[in-house]
């Protein structure tokens, strides 16, 4: 094979396999990072904390009492003030031990419940119970003395996680995305070796190679930011638009981490060809025999 067809067929499958490094890195990340349970809720504990996300339940979970309340009070009427009340021990609630507990307990609980839907064939919503919260806080108010907290109605209120009519759309991607989790980054370890094989100058094969995934690095960190954009926009409730990001930061910190880790590699690597290309020519430019210059000839020999 002729040094011009091997660099051809060299520059292709390198190509290939750096456009395979963003896809391959973003379905690992899925597959093995949000697919696993102990990794997920270890991702959204320190959300507990995040002020933005404690308002965000505070408010969800108080207006989910009022309503409760204003539906079961039809005779003696809310007394003024009562809101209020409750908004400050829910919030209050959301800075306890006893949330974070709930916190991550519901997390996995709701993960659990997720995957279970999409790894089976049912046909069910995935839902959570607000009970157990709903009970905590109950006991709160009632040790608070707030007015009307012992009437508050402690209902087993299924929220809808992911809707029925989604589920199968959802199993097929995830389906996808468990065997491109795999296979792409293989694939694109593959490509990458047998394109550096085949150069006719391996040096200049692998600082490609090394660009083109850096390259891919800085493709993922910007769709994660764009992503970001994205979903953020796509929420009616711009009040929970920073509990949001809080959570879309903490899931895609693993992956932004990658992304950089690409581009660092990749950058090293070109950086170290070409260092030593260029040591590989002085060495040589060093070690070329001198000519010395014709002696000039004696008296005599003349």
């Amino acid at each position: 094979m002729s040094p011009r067809l091997r660099n051809a067929l060299s520059a292709a499958l390198i190509a290939l396999s750096c456009l395979l490094v963003p896809f391959g890195a973003l379905a690992a990340w899925v597959t093995y990072g949000l697919a696993d349970t102990g990794r997920y809720v270890t991702a959204m504990a320190p959300l507990a904390a995040d002020p933005d996300v404690q308002n965000a339940v505070a408010q969800a979970v108080g207006d989910g009492i009022m309503r409760e309340i204003d539906h079961g009070t039809d005779q003696e009427p809310l007394p003024t003030g009562t809101r209020p009340f409750v908004q400050d021990a829910v919030r209050s609630f959301t800075r306890t031990d006893a949330f974070r507990t709930a916190w991550d307990a519901s997390n996995r609980a709701v993960h659990e419940a997720v995957l279970s839907a999409l790894r089976d064939k049912g046909d069910r919503a995935v839902t959570v119970d607000l009970a157990p919260v709903t009970a905590q806080v109950k006991r709160r108010l009632t040790d608070d003395n707030v007015a009307l907290a012992h009437r508050i109605p402690v209902k087993h209120t299924e929220v809808a996680i992911l809707p029925a009519r989604d589920l199968d759309r959802l199993r097929k991607g995830y389906d996808v995305l468990e065997v491109a989790g795999f296979w792409l980054p293989v694939t694109a370890a593959v490509l990458a070796v047998t394109g550096i094989t085949v150069a006719a100058c391996r040096r200049r094969a692998v600082t490609a190679t090394a660009l083109g995934t850096a390259l891919g690095g800085a493709f993922l960190d910007l769709a994660v930011v764009i992503g970001r954009h994205l979903t953020l926009a796509d929420l009616p409730d711009e009040i929970h638009q920073p509990a949001a990001g809080a959570v879309y930061d903490a899931l895609t910190a693993t992956l932004r981490t990658v992304a950089w880790l690409l581009v660092a590699l990749g950058l090293t690597v070109a950086a170290g060809c070409r260092l030593t290309a260029y040591l590989v020519r002085h060495r040589r430019a060093s070690a070329a025999p001198t000519s010395d210059p014709a002696p000039r000839p004696t008296r005599a020999q003349v």
